[in-house]
C-alpha cells in the first residue's frame, strides 16, 4: 500500500492505475486517504468491494472537456380527437417529404411520414423521423482547439395529428400536405387519392358471391 501511495498520490491517478490493471472503474474522489488506497489494493488483489466505491465513467475522460448533449424530448402526444388504433382503415408511409428543418431541407433531407385514415373519415399525419444531432456554437478547449458548445437534437417528430376532420374539413397543415401529395403521381392519379384518402366498400358474404341479386 505504501508503494501505491507514493506512486499515485491523487485519486485520479490511482483510479487510472486500477483501471489499467483490472478494467474496473473506481470512484475514489473525496474518500479518506487510507480508505481509498485500501479499496484500490483490494481490487488489485481480486477482492470484491462495496458497489459504492465503483463508478461507470472511464477515468481517462476529462468530464470538463466533454461536449454536453441536449436532452432528447418525447414527441408530442397523439391528438385526443383521433379514434383508437383499432378503428384504423388504412395507412400509407411516405419517405419523400422534405424535412421541416431549414438546414436539413437545404441538404435535401427527407422525413418519414405516416398517413392514417380511420373508418370515421378522419385522416392524420405523423412525422416519425429521422432524429439527428447537430453541433451548436464554438468554444476553445484547453488545447486551443475549436469545439462545439453543445450538441442539439434535430427532432422533426410530431406525434399523430389530425389533418382531415370527421366532417371532412381540413386543417391548414392538411391542405398543404394534400397539395404536396397530389404532386406525386400514380398512373393517372396521385398519392393522396390513391393511397391516403382511400375509399373502401364493405361487402357481406352474399353480395361477394352474387353481386346481381340486390333485393
Amino acid at each position: 500500500m505504501d508503494g501505491l501511495m507514493t506512486d499515485f498520490p491523487t485519486a485520479k491517478e490511482l483510479e487510472r492505475f486500477v483501471f489499467d490493471e483490472t478494467g474496473i472503474v473506481l470512484n475514489l474522489k473525496g474518500r479518506a486517504n487510507k480508505l481509498k488506497y485500501q479499496v484500490a489494493m483490494d481490487v488489485l488483489n481480486g477482492l470484491e468491494v462495496d458497489p459504492k466505491f465503483t463508478g461507470g465513467d472511464n477515468p481517462y475522460i476529462d468530464k470538463t472537456e466533454l461536449i454536453p448533449v441536449e436532452e432528447l424530448k418525447n414527441p408530442p402526444a397523439k391528438d385526443k380527437t383521433l379514434p383508437d388504433a383499432s378503428e384504423l382503415q388504412n395507412i400509407f408511409v411516405s419517405n419523400s417529404i422534405p424535412h421541416p428543418d431549414f438546414e436539413a431541407r437545404m441538404q435535401d433531407k427527407k422525413v418519414s411520414v405516416y398517413f392514417r385514415k380511420y373508418k370515421n373519415g378522419q385522416i392524420s399525419y405523423e412525422i416519425v423521423g429521422p432524429v439527428d444531432q447537430r453541433p451548436h456554437g464554438i468554444k476553445l478547449d484547453k488545447y486551443g482547439r475549436e469545439r462545439p458548445e453543445i450538441i442539439k437534437w434535430v427532432d422533426p417528430r410530431t406525434g399523430e395529428q389530425v389533418i382531415v376532420r370527421e366532417d371532412g374539413s381540413m386543417t391548414p397543415q392538411g391542405r398543404k400536405l394534400r397539395a404536396m401529395m397530389q404532386t406525386f403521381r400514380v398512373n393517372k392519379s396521385n398519392h393522396w387519392d390513391t393511397w391516403i384518402d382511400r375509399e373502401f366498400v364493405t361487402l357481406n358474404d352474399s353480395v361477394a358471391s352474387n353481386p346481381w341479386d340486390l333485393s
